[in-house]
């Protein structure tokens, strides 16, 4: 009987520790889990820089072979610490730091000349390790409510600079014509929304008097446009923001957000951290 109190304790006290932030210890965890985060991006980035990589290909090696038992002994913690391993496993961040661990080691398998390919496509999803930051960025959550509490003035947006962009490419199809090289109304509908969005690639111009002033009003527009759905999100932000700082994370399901002072965890009814 005590030796299964004293495994409980164990595990509630990881879970503490790897998925909190209350205490100094989850504190000092989440600073080396985010430093190491930081410092694996700039191990790819730099692995990207040929001289760099051929050069100090060994020490990059060995430099990633640390990172990424850091990040499996990481995995596995947050795996024994919860009650229910697999709402860890297939959660968004389990599914990310999976992707971000797995490659170093189908490194090992993929040893040939002719999987040299395959092994620099599977290096590429190391660069998942950077979406692990956002679990350290707490306003993050409530940009993700803004954005879906938005997403019907959005769409409606979205379908009216459409439409927009067809009228004026059509009109612009008329003006100019296929001898400067609006050859088609898709052609120029691509014009008029690279334009509207101040891209201005330069492979199509109006030479017309009249197509010039009409690319001039379209210019201008795209500077009213662009701040709507900026102002749009950040209304919805204004409205429903507020800063919390409780980061109690359920031992039992894993799921987060809990109101401060809670006991119980608002989603399976377990017991949370006191």
């Amino acid at each position: 009987m005590e030796d299964k109190q004293s495994n409980l304790n164990w595990r509630k006290r990881l879970h503490e520790v790897i998925y909190e932030a209350d205490t100094p210890e989850g504190k000092l965890f989440d600073v080396i889990l985010l430093m190491a985060i930081i410092v694996s991006i700039a191990l790819v980035m730099l692995e990207s820089v040929n001289p760099i990589g051929e050069k100090y290909k060994t020490e990059l090696n060995i430099a990633e072979w640390i990172i990424t038992v850091l990040f499996s002994v990481e995995y596995i913690l947050r795996i024994i610490s919860i009650s229910k391993p697999t709402k860890y496993i297939f959660s968004f961040y389990g599914l990310i730091d999976f992707l971000s661990t797995i490659p170093k080691y189908l490194s090992i398998i993929f040893t040939g000349t002719h999987s040299l390919v395959a092994l620099r496509a599977l290096r590429l999803l190391r660069v998942f390790r950077i979406l692990k930051l956002t679990r350290f960025v707490q306003e993050s959550q409530h940009l993700a409510k803004a954005l879906k509490a938005s997403r019907a003035r959005i769409m409606v947006f979205l379908f009216f600079v459409l439409i927009i962009c067809v009228i004026l490419g059509s009109i612009m199809y008329l003006v100019e014509g296929a001898d400067n090289g609006f050859t088609s109304i898709p052609r120029s509908v691509y014009w008029a929304i690279v334009t509207l969005t101040t891209v201005g690639f330069g492979d199509i111009a109006p030479m017309t008097p009249l197509g010039q002033f009409i690319a001039s009003v379209i210019m201008i527009l795209g500077y009213a446009i662009i701040a709507i759905p900026t102002g749009i999100v950040s209304t919805e932000i204004a409205r429903n923001h507020k800063l919390s700082l409780n980061t109690q994370s359920c031992p039992n399901c894993a799921t987060t957000g809990h109101v401060d002072r809670a006991i119980y965890c608002h989603h399976c009814g377990g017991k949370l951290n006191e």
